[in-house]
């Protein structure tokens, strides 16, 4: 492969500051990779998913097919805030390459392309592929996740592109995520003349941590992790607002069932007399296991691994994608198919140029498989 033209094409889309909420900066990257599709003759359209969000990118070498022998996944977006990509744009050195999304996962859309690109033209005329490719996967797929599933129940499998482990590994099993936003009301008074008058909401929040933290089963590894918390609007008042922003993570679907029941539970009794406490969950993601039709497919995967001298190896994952939505459909789905990457979601995220490669043979010949 030319891996020059490939960086060439990774730059359009990294340079591009597309946060999952910078809906201008998804429309472009959805418009340059359905441009790149259209020039390989297969069918593109966007897709609208609602005025909160980008564009969606549905594409396919059969616009008139019911059924799909395989749905291929990736997102538009990123999380870096505007400005980022002007402040580190695309990279290199010898072995690697850097910059905002190059793992996560610019690159991984790059590989579904240059993977078909390389099809034999009798697979494509023997298969049934689509690609679907979301704008909000970053913050849990809250508006695309139909969209994708109503897909994903037409095909045979669900590939998702997500990078591969640091070691390599693709992921054969995800932990289920969900994310709440807590709000707590009280009552204002003056800290000093008369707080006995407040019902502090900080108060509140605090206690909440402490019993939150408490519904954590590090054994059967569910985690519940507060990372977000603020109120108050100065030091000699009481607080009568207060907000939490809490991620809930589990191998085990019926573990966040109990942990669900349990925060309700928490909410509606309250953590301070006189503060009410208001629980909204925001997004949703159940846990990615590998069913036996799941497992398969992996045995499909390691035969192609050998076919091409690509080594597979498998890890279950804390992370969230969309692979969680569509295996819980029941649909057998693996995910790790981009290039080696890693540092996501940060100034250090790389992607290892030497894996670009041997990742698309392998998609492609997973592909040509089926």
């Amino acid at each position: 492969m030319n891996l020059e033209h490939y960086i060439e094409e990774l730059k359009t889309l990294v340079n591009v500051d597309c946060g999952t909420k910078t809906l201008d900066g998804v429309a472009t990257v959805a418009g340059i990779m359905q441009r790149l599709w259209q020039a390989e003759g297969w069918h593109t359209e966007q897709v609208d998913l609602g005025d909160r969000v980008g564009p969606g990118v549905f594409v396919t070498n059969k616009p008139q097919a019911q059924q799909f022998d395989v749905l291929l996944v990736g997102h538009l977006d990123t999380v870096f805030a505007p400005g980022t990509a002007a402040a580190r744009p695309l990279s290199q050195d010898d072995t690697r390459l850097y910059g905002p999304g190059v793992s996560d996962m610019k690159s991984g859309l790059l590989n579904i392309l240059w993977a078909m690109r390389g099809l034999d033209e009798s697979d494509k005329q023997r298969l049934s592929i689509a690609v679907a490719m979301n704008p909000d996967e970053e913050t849990g797929s809250v508006y695309s996740h139909h969209w994708i599933g109503e897909l994903a129940t037409r095909s045979r499998c669900v590939l998702v592109c997500e990078a591969a482990r640091a070691d390599g590994s693709l992921v054969k099993a995800r932990k289920g995520m969900a994310g709440y936003q807590l709000h707590f009301s009280g009552v204002a008074a003056h800290a000093g003349n008369d707080p006995e008058k407040g019902r502090s909401a900080i108060v509140a929040l605090a206690h909440s941590i402490l019993a939150i933290n408490g519904l954590t089963d590090q054994a059967r590894g569910t985690t519940l992790n507060v990372g977000v918390i603020q109120g108050g609007s100065a030091g000699n008042v009481v607080a009568d607002s207060a907000d939490a922003e809490l991620d809930v993570r589990f191998w085990e679907n019926d573990e966040y069932d109990r942990v669900h029941q349990a925060l309700e539970a928490l909410c509606a009794k309250g953590f301070l007399d006189g503060v009410t406490t208001t629980l909204t969950r925001v997004n949703h993601k159940p846990a990615m296991a590998a069913s036996e039709a799941t497992q398969a497919l992996m045995a499909q995967v390691e035969k192609a691994g050998r076919e091409e001298g690509v080594a597979i190896t498998w890890q279950a994952v804390g992370g969230g994608s969309d692979a969680n939505h569509t295996a819980a459909l029941g649909i057998p789905t693996l995910d790790g198919f981009g290039p080696i990457g890693a540092g996501f979601h940060s100034p250090a995220e790389w992607l290892d140029k030497s894996s670009i490669e041997p990742r698309i043979r392998l998609l492609k010949r997973v592909v040509s498989m089926l």
